[in-house]
């Protein structure tokens, strides 16, 4: 029998009457009838020159952003003076310990650590601006009161490492899901990219939960990927015959993964396969054409990392891709000890890097169509343990790019008192998120295409934040109206 070749939406209206055999996809399929309405619905056609990414920073460990971004007018740092005690960012001090930002909030001002002039520099420039108090939720959580009396559903394993990283990447944060955002985001508009063997989805860091879809997989790529090493390893050079064994290499691979399997599972993985030959192959071709970038990019990890997202999107053209989705883990941030030091020494890299990448999308000519975002496990105690801090809940996130509106604070910014503070849940200082992950991406989805009518597939419990029934009024605003079309 020759192959039988079925569409995205084809699969999409049949697998939810055949997932009922399957414990694993119904363990990923949250609501499978918004996956028969999202089939049903005719989708975006990407146009020339409709172009937009979105480059996905997880910085792993959970990192202390109530020193990213703190209060500086007068109630509100004593408030936080008082509560960090020793590891509090002095005001006024030589050296620097905090840099004013250009901004007033009918009285409430902020400055960011010293160590990250670039990201102050940024954020003047309108390039950068900060979602506050943003966390995973189910439902909305008013209140210490509501918090201790459980009349609000909580994410599970709240302050637990791999539950939050994965709650942060899917969003789903009542269930171990396996299926994250910018998955759930391709399944629905991977028709706006017109080489179906290269994916929506492009990891500099490995498999991952954002990225996972239903039907997509994310592609995986160093930072040292070229066009020479990308793929099988070949045979040496100085074998006269090195051409011809490749070949007969390449074409065994080839008729391994193109056999016809009775066995689904082995038709999986020879399907997965033949992709991964597929998509190499357009990414050898694509990366060929990369010419260098004359903006500098530090040495850093998580510099280079940016560095070939940047060489990526330089290439689109050749890689058809009107949407793309890069993800990158910078870890190391579960500072219990020695905390201060750490952030003097990690923060410098995380602002560099997201400067040097600003520059570049700016001479590549996309800075308009790009919005890099951060995101963390949670945020950690405002007291310390001594050295450093433990686990926390709602934390402080950065967003760049051309489309967002810049030199804002976005969401509540909460007061940062131990007591009579109605969004303290521990004498350690952990408050309850005043912003959702939900809202977070909701707007993001808006703006790269997704319908509000298949908003609650991208994200199942967006309508406890927000109604998708009036677009016009965004959830949290970093995103202007008329970015959303």
């Amino acid at each position: 029998m020759g192959k039988k070749h079925i569409s995205r939406r084809q699969f999409l209206q049949d697998g939810g009457c055949a997932a009922l055999g399957s414990l694993t996809f119904l363990s990923s399929v949250l609501n499978l009838g918004a996956i028969a309405t999202a089939a049903a619905r005719p989708h975006i056609i990407s146009t020339p020159g409709d172009y937009k990414a979105m480059v996905c920073i997880l910085l792993s460990g959970g990192w202390d952003s109530h020193n990213i971004l703190v209060p500086t007018d007068t109630e509100n740092y004593n408030h936080y003076a008082a509560s960090r005690g020793g590891l509090a960012l002095l005001k006024n001090a030589t050296p620097a310990q905090l840099l004013d930002l250009d901004y007033d909030d009918n009285g409430k001002t902020y400055g960011v650590h010293a160590a990250m002039p670039q990201v102050r520099n940024m954020f003047n420039n309108e390039h950068l601006s900060f979602l506050s108090n943003i966390g995973t939720l189910i439902e909305p959580i008013a209140n210490v009161t509501e918090y201790n009396a459980g009349i609000k559903k909580l994410p599970l394993g709240l302050y637990s490492h791999s539950d939050q990283i994965m709650h942060w990447q899917t969003s789903v944060p009542q269930s171990r899901s396996a299926v994250g955002v910018a998955g759930r985001i391709a399944d629905l508009l991977n028709d706006m990219n017109t080489i179906p063997e290269v994916s929506f989805n492009i990891s500099l860091s490995g498999k991952n939960r954002f990225q996972a879809g239903n039907e997509t997989t994310e592609f995986s790529l160093s930072r040292s990927t070229t066009a020479a090493n990308i793929g099988f390893t070949p045979f040496p050079s100085f074998w006269s015959d090195q051409g011809y064994k490749t070949s007969i290499r390449n074409q065994a691979i080839g008729s391994m993964m193109e056999q016809e399997y009775s066995n689904i599972f082995q038709q999986t993985l020879g399907n997965l396969g033949k992709n991964s030959i597929d998509s190499i192959e357009k990414f050898r071709v694509a990366m060929a054409n990369v010419t260098p970038l004359t903006t500098p990019f530090s040495t850093s990890g998580l510099s280079q990392d940016l560095l070939k997202i940047a060489e990526l999107i330089s290439v689109r053209s050749f890689l058809g891709t009107s949407r793309q989705v890069f993800f990158v883990n910078y870890g190391g941030w579960d500072h219990h000890d020695n905390l201060l030091g750490n952030m003097n020494t990690m923060l410098p890299v995380v602002s560099a890097a997201l400067n040097e990448f600003n520059n570049a999308l700016t001479e590549l000519g996309v800075h308009n169509n790009v919005v890099t975002f951060t995101i963390s496990d949670f945020a950690r105690t405002l007291t310390s343990n001594g050295n450093g801090t433990d686990h926390a809940w709602g934390s402080n996130q950065m967003i760049m790019g051309g489309p967002i509106q810049g030199k804002q604070v976005f969401g509540e910014y909460p007061s940062l008192a131990l007591t009579n503070n109605p969004l303290n849940v521990s004498n350690r200082g952990r408050m309850i998120p005043t912003t959702s992950v939900d809202e977070m991406f909701a707007e993001l989805a808006l703006w790269f295409g997704v319908s509000p009518n298949d908003l609650s597939y991208v994200l199942p419990n967006i309508c406890n934040f927000y109604s998708t029934s009036c677009p016009a009024d965004p959830p949290t605003g970093y995103m202007p109206i008329g970015m959303f079309n």
